[in-house]
């Protein structure tokens, strides 16, 4: 226990709560809207942005947002033309985001050292501005959530009857998506531009093993969620490997489990 005496350790607590919280929102619309291919798009396309932040010499989570936003909204208007395929589109931003974040860094001298944690995330490594940042975040997701619940709702699983019913679904797709977006960077340092991608789609298949309902869905992610990050942190400080990867082993570890109990309950009944 003394591990909690540490201030470092305290903030990894913390922000991993609330990067939790704003996956489970985020992440649920995704699988919901089958996003993944396209939240992995914008991962790996933010990471222009950091490249630039380094170029420049400033915090590479302010460009790493605008990156990500625009190719969020860049795939989606692409995606409702008719002049590109949708994966066509997201390989586009993706490639690209990842040869300008290439050449940002190949120019930036000593850069190897922050750039290993937006790659592979650093959760150890966060501070009081990532923590702020985490709640403004999972705070303006679950008023946004609470507010337009059925909105959501009716938008994710079916937007074309949303439209019949004169709900502006395209408004609510971008605002969704930018949300995506905002939540992948933010948690950037914590698992990295490489990993982050599981903490919107892991810990929601463990809770869809469970439940078909969308708000439950929800609130067990963000519970299996952050069981994950608890244990993942203690192996990570005991055995000293990386905790953005250990984090996703276990959270890995506990869908198999839950996959095997099930299966073992089905084949007891």
């Amino acid at each position: 226990m003394e591990i909690l005496g540490y201030q470092f350790f305290q903030n990894a607590l913390i922000g991993s709560l609330l990067a939790c919280l704003a996956c489970a929102i985020a992440g649920t619309y995704a699988v919901t809207r089958r996003l993944l291919f396209i939240s992995g798009g914008i991962s790996h396309a933010s990471f222009g942005g950091v490249g630039l932040g380094m170029f420049l010499g400033i915090n590479p989570t302010l460009p790493a947002f605008i990156f990500a936003i625009l190719s969020a909204l860049g795939v989606q208007r692409l995606g409702r033309s008719k002049e590109i395929r949708e994966d066509s589109a997201i390989a586009v931003f993706w490639v690209l985001g990842m040869a300008l974040g290439v050449i940002f860094c190949f120019l930036t001298p000593n850069y190897s050292g922050e750039l290993s944690t937006y790659l592979f995330g650093n959760i150890l490594a966060i501070d009081n501005s990532d923590i702020i940042l985490l709640a403004c975040i999972s705070l303006a997701l679950i008023l946004f959530t609470l507010i337009f619940f059925r909105t959501i709702l009716l938008v994710a699983f079916d937007p074309e009857y949303a439209i019949s019913r004169n709900i502006p679904a395209h408004l609510f797709e971008c605002i969704m998506m930018i949300f995506i977006a905002i939540t992948i960077v933010a948690t950037l340092r914590l698992v990295g531009i490489i990993l982050v991608i599981s903490m919107l789609t892991i810990p929601q298949m463990t809770a869809m093993i469970f439940t078909k309902s969308y708000k439950n869905t929800i609130i067990l992610s963000a519970i299996f969620g952050y069981f994950a990050c608890i244990v993942g942190l203690y192996i990570s400080y005991i055995i000293d490997i990386p905790s953005g990867a250990s984090i996703i082993i276990c959270s890995i570890s506990i869908y198999l489990l839950c996959m095997i109990a099930r299966v073992g309950k089905r084949g007891l009944r």
